[in-house]
């Protein structure tokens, strides 16, 4: 599945799923996700139908950044039935970004 690229107005319909919903809230200046940018786009590939993916960029929805109390970037949290279950801040690899969408599916 592609990585969907959420705003404001697709985000509440997104998660309001009952699979899990992983989202990245990212910065395109910022080097480290720069470096999980193509890890999130492998494992999006690689789930099929166990979740969804997606990312938000904080420059242009600082509001759901806000929102969902992002101080730091890359923030990784994950949402089922459109509630956050998880969450992981910082550069984390692939196995744990697939453990994080499997231990909710």
């Amino acid at each position: 599945m592609a990585v969907l690229h959420l705003t404001k107005d697709n985000f509440n319909e997104t998660l309001n799923t009952d699979v899990p919903v992983l989202v990245d809230f990212f910065a395109q200046w910022c080097g480290p996700c720069k470096m999980l940018g193509p890890v999130i786009e492998e494992v999006g590939k690689e789930i099929g139908n166990k979740g969804v993916i997606a990312k938000i960029d904080v420059d242009k929805q600082q509001d759901l950044a806000a929102q969902y109390g992002v101080a730091s970037i890359p923030t990784i949290v994950v949402f089922k039935n459109g509630k956050e279950v998880d969450r992981s801040v910082g550069f984390i690899d692939k196995s744990k970004i697939v453990s994080l969408i499997e231990k909710h599916a």
